[in-house]
């Protein structure tokens, strides 16, 4: 329990006169004994006993004023900084001076309260605009689960404005759930401005120090449908684009030959023309079902299953097997990765055959280094061919520059990078020429190694 402190018997200014009272009677005391112990001159003596008290009362009253004085327009001042008032200033602040360096100082903080209640003033205002034109619910709960703020948004979605919704519980607001479980995550959500998927992301903070919980919830049923139907109008385009170009030669041939064999006297070379017909026909058809096989493997490409091997054997053994050119493997720190060996062969693989095919087509040569940033391998692999030409497209399924190639590599490729929560970026070197594929992969086994889709 706080001590209380007693009152004093008399005000500071009192105090502060009674003190110089004090300190000024033994001198006058000695002073007027002084003069009562001379008979000499009477009169100036009984003038110097009345004079000298009043110049004892007006001295012990002037250093009253003196001190009480400025202890007031400091009080004014300080008043005014916590009424939020910054545009007074004391006069006399001065450097060299006790009471002028406390006056200074007391500006000194008045500009700078000014600036920052104006740089406060200028953020909510901003926070203010930015909460009103996002398209995002931001919603603010209590520690009793009860609404206290939300911006124009979350007042559509709710279909009700915040004087009406001030107070209710999240629960009465088909909100609950939003308040358990994982900060950050996606739900379906039956609202009465909306209904579908919902991204979730829950936050704490302080206001007027009372803890509140901030909830953010971003509406993924329309770009997740709108996505959707993008990637089936890719893909649609895709293999409508690879089954026409197979099956559009085999009709035309299928109609030949039937007109072939419709002759009542054929040809005499007939049957070359057959055997012709049908190796185009059955050439078509192998390259239709890689097609669709590699189509099937991209969309069931299985869960990595880690486990440790050496970095530098597994990048060694890969820059072997292309024996076209030869691709040259820069010394790197001694690493172990922890991941899929086989699926990790298979995506640098396709990314040394890459490369080696850029290569050769200006006859330069592939480089392979590596290192350790932090807890992660960074692989990186340059040539010397003649660069990207459109990375735009680079990722997107099926879509290939090289003559027979079904665009799948790159594809794959990153699918297994994403796999074991690493990254594929394929960019043009600067200065170039050439192109230069970085992989960026954890050294350490993921917690939870998501499996890969379509």
């Amino acid at each position: 329990m706080p001590r209380v402190r007693s009152q004093p018997r008399f005000r500071f200014e009192l105090r502060l006169y009674f003190l110089a009272l004090g300190v000024g009677m033994p001198p006058l005391a000695v002073a007027l004994w002084l003069l009562a112990s001379s008979p000499r001159f009477p009169v100036l003596r009984g003038v110097l006993e009345l004079l000298l008290p009043l110049v004892w009362l007006a001295g012990a009253w002037s250093l009253r004023q003196h001190v009480v004085r400025p202890l007031q327009t400091l009080s004014n001042l300080l008043a005014s900084l916590r009424e939020g008032d910054y545009a007074v200033q004391a006069r006399g602040a001065r450097h060299g001076d006790a009471l002028g360096e406390v006056l200074f100082e007391l500006n000194a903080l008045a500009r700078h309260l000014h600036v920052q209640r104006l740089e406060a003033l200028e953020a909510g205002m901003l926070l203010r605009k930015v909460m009103a034109e996002v398209d995002m619910a931001v919603m603010a709960f209590d520690a009793d689960d009860r609404l206290r703020l939300l911006n124009p948004a979350a007042e559509r979605l709710l279909q009700a404005p915040l004087e009406q919704l001030r107070g209710r519980r999240a629960a009465e607001l088909g909100l609950a759930a939003c308040l358990e479980g994982e900060p950050a995550r996606t739900l379906a959500l039956d609202l009465p401005g909306g209904s579908g998927r919902w991204e979730m992301r829950r936050g704490g903070f302080r206001e007027h120090g009372l803890p509140l919980q901030l909830l953010l919830l971003s509406d993924l049923s329309r770009p997740l449908r709108e996505e959707e139907r993008r990637a089936w109008q890719r893909l649609l385009r895709v293999i409508g684009h690879e089954i026409n170009n197979s099956l559009t030669p085999i009709k035309s041939i299928s109609s030949s030959l039937r007109q072939l064999l419709a002759l009542q006297t054929p040809p005499a070379d007939w049957r070359d023309d057959m055997q012709s017909g049908l190796d185009i026909i059955a050439s078509r058809s192998a390259a239709l079902a890689r097609f669709l096989e590699t189509y099937t493997r991209l969309a069931r490409l299985p869960p990595p299953q880690p486990r440790p091997f050496s970095v530098e054997e597994w990048i060694g053994r890969v820059a072997r097997l292309e024996t076209r050119l030869p691709v040259q493997v820069e010394p790197g720190p001694p690493l172990t990765l922890v991941a899929d060996p086989d699926q990790m062969e298979q995506l640098l693989i396709n990314l040394v055959r890459n490369a080696a095919d850029a290569a050769l087509e200006t006859g330069g040569g592939v480089r392979l280094r590596w290192r350790q940033n932090g807890g992660a391998l960074t692989l990186e692999i340059d040539d010397d061919g003649p660069g990207l030409a459109n990375p735009a497209n680079l990722f997107v399924p099926f879509f290939t520059t090289k003559p027979g190639g079904t665009g799948a590599g790159l594809v794959l490729s990153r699918q297994i990078a994403e796999a074991h929560r690493g990254t594929l970026t394929l960019e043009n070197r600067a200065p170039g020429p050439g192109c230069r594929a970085r992989l960026r992969l954890p050294l350490t086994r993921p917690e939870r190694a998501p499996a890969a889709t379509a």
